[in-house]
């Protein structure tokens, strides 16, 4: 019954954060503004879902500086443990199949992010150009996750180059961002889903990369977030064990 509840009042939300987004952004669509405020909205809905988040490391975000941000990606709970982290002026990379889901692909398209053909080989190379001109042009910062696909719990996978391509095309840093590991986490019927941390790294520069070191810049990134990741899993494991023992002193 509480898994009903919440997907009703999620589906909810988003359908009014969508009617709201056809107006607010009907004076200024697609301006890149809108991604980070509409991403304070979906940052709540952890509260839905019963998790406590600790969000860490924004204070690392390159700011006033454009850059190209990358996140590990395990589910469709991303939605919920990652908007609180993308800074102003931040668009997603997404694929262009996005905007036909219901109600979602509309706010998706119409808050600014960009949608990308991941089929058309052939075009993966102008999309990186492409990418890395606006990223000045529209002055603005990328989010992609280089991962390529949700890894629904076989963790972190290895990384494609295109991210990377982009930073070093665009002469920015390099941002990553990790979320602790949530596959099997959540059980919607549950009232407590326990706590994920995410957290921003430090920026790493790429200007003495090249577009052929694109490779070797993923997999040092890959290396920092892999044993980032892990270091936050043990922690969560630790901080839950904490807050049982605290409620079990508690009620006894």
């Amino acid at each position: 019954m509480l898994a009903v509840l919440r997907l009703l009042l999620a589906g909810i939300y988003i359908v009014i954060m969508t009617l709201f987004a056809a107006v607010y952004c009907l004076f200024s669509p697609r301006n890149p503004k809108h991604v980070y405020f509409f991403c304070r909205w979906f940052n709540q809905l952890h509260k839905l879902l019963g998790v406590e988040l600790i969000q860490r490391g924004l204070d690392n975000a390159p700011l006033p500086r454009n850059s190209v941000y990358i996140s590990n990606h395990q589910s469709v709970y991303d939605f919920v443990t990652s908007p609180g982290m993308l800074r102003p002026r931040t668009v997603s990379l997404g694929k262009k199949e996005l905007i036909w889901v219901p109600f979602f692909g509309f706010l998706y398209w119409i808050t600014g992010n960009i949608l990308i053909d991941r089929q058309d080989k052939s075009k993966a190379r102008d999309t990186i150009k492409q990418v890395a001109d606006a990223i000045h042009q529209r002055n603005l910062s990328v989010w992609a996750y280089p991962e390529g696909t949700r890894s629904k719990g076989r963790g972190l996978l290895p990384f494609k180059t295109g991210a990377f391509r982009m930073a070093i095309e665009a002469g920015v840093p390099i941002t990553p961002m990790v979320v602790s590991t949530t596959h099997n986490k959540f059980d919607l019927n549950r009232s407590d889903n326990g706590i994920v941390i995410t957290e921003m790294l430090e920026p790493i520069e790429v200007t003495n990369y090249k577009l052929s070191d694109a490779r070797a810049l993923a997999d040092h990134c890959h290396a920092l977030m892999q044993a980032k990741i892990a270091e936050l899993d043990a922690e969560v494991i630790q901080l839950e064990q904490q807050r049982k023992r605290s409620l079990s002193q508690s009620s006894s």
